[in-house]
């Protein structure tokens, strides 16, 4: 079964990672993945190169770009997909326009995120290609009741949790990565990453780590990622006295291997999909402070697998934290539960098999129509 995947770009971010674990992990007995980028590369390109899935990258250079559209439409035609599954919106668009109704591959749409930055006539071009659309699959319940709130009809809607993988890490490699950052031994490493957007509220952990640094000297905040807000939020660290205990990392291609040097994990935002860095964080089984918004409540149950705070609420993030630092056996019991539940609901084979379900019954309902 030939799947297309068509994405704007293969950098290192949520939906492209995802994309990357699921097309490399298809067993390659039943399915032919192929994964077009729309706008450029990426890193992920190479991933996905060497575990032998080929990808075609269209070279897309402005916001409407028609002949973008021709030479992926050309590229869809050649390849001759069953399924065409697009990622993001900008290849949901480029993807899903101009198809027929009739001749055509049956069609996945993925949705990653509560998405309420979209304007009217974005929403309005995913009411447009309805006709053309099979399903639409978001990755938590969350973002399937948003869309579903803006008119895309229950029967089209499933909801498919993302795949983490699951790491042991070398405790020895805390010293030398605190060694390397040039912190304390006995430093208590606070870790936020993401890409630094105003919805991630990375402000409010910067002040809640200002705020108990007086009372615990020895906290450090790991701030890795980057974004439109990282001036805006270095300037903030400066003019609240955090600069010396809040180290920007920027974005960085192994920020993994941060783990073994951190003791809590702060996700913070307003609105989510469903957090990659928080899933792996759990997956690495740390502790998490995390908003009390819905989608956070489907990965984290309080006070099982992590701690909650009002989103905003950056004197809560504050008292969270105190209750991590002066609790070891806190943090401990925590982290194992996030681990394990990682473990079991949401690994990267169990993520696959529920994509490769969906294919194979999309794919089955069309050669039905066709006899």
């Amino acid at each position: 079964m030939r799947i297309a995947f068509v994405i704007p770009t293969l950098d290192r971010s949520g939906a492209e990672k995802q994309l990357t674990l699921l097309a490399m992990a298809l067993p390659r007995a039943e399915f032919s993945p192929h994964v077009f980028a729309l706008t450029r590369g990426g890193p992920y390109e190479t991933d996905l190169r060497v575990a032998g899935v080929p990808v075609t990258v269209i070279g897309k250079r402005w916001k409407v770009d028609p002949w973008a559209w021709r030479r992926l439409h050309q590229a869809l035609r050649e390849f001759q997909p069953h399924i065409l599954h697009t990622w993001l919106f900008a290849a949901h668009a480029y993807g899903r326009w101009g198809l027929s109704r009739t001749a055509r591959p049956r069609v996945i749409v993925s949705e990653r995120c509560v998405d309420s930055w979209k304007s009217a006539w974005q929403f309005w071009v995913d009411r447009h290609l309805l006709p053309v659309t099979d399903c639409v699959v978001g990755n938590s319940a969350s973002v399937v009741d948003f869309y579903r709130a803006r008119g895309i009809p229950a029967e089209k809607l499933c909801c498919i949790p993302n795949g983490v993988e699951i790491r042991d890490w070398n405790p020895q490699d805390r010293d030398r990565i605190l060694r390397e950052l040039q912190l304390p031994a006995d430093a208590f490493v606070i870790a936020s990453i993401g890409r630094l957007a105003i919805q991630k509220r990375v402000r409010d952990i910067i002040w809640a780590v200002e705020t108990i640094r007086h009372i615990r000297p020895q906290v450090r905040l790991l701030i890795i990622g980057d974004g439109p807000e990282r001036t805006r939020l270095e300037e903030f660290a400066r003019a609240v006295d955090c600069a010396a205990h809040a180290l920007f990392l920027g974005h960085r291609e192994d920020a993994a291997r941060f783990w073994p040097a951190v003791d809590a994990f702060v996700l913070a935002s307003s609105f989510e999909g469903q957090s990659n860095s928080l899933m792996e964080a759990m997956a690495a089984g740390k502790a998490v402070i995390v908003s009390d918004i819905p989608p956070n409540r489907e990965l984290v149950t309080p006070e099982e697998t992590g701690l909650f705070a009002k989103a905003g609420d950056a004197v809560g993030i504050m008292q969270q934290l105190r209750r991590l630092i002066d609790d070891p056996a806190l943090r401990q019991r925590l982290g194992a539960a996030a681990q394990t539940r990682m473990a079991q609901d949401f690994s990267v084979a169990a993520m696959v098999e529920r994509y490769a379900a969906l294919y194979r019954r999309l794919a089955g309902d069309a050669a039905c129509r066709a006899t």
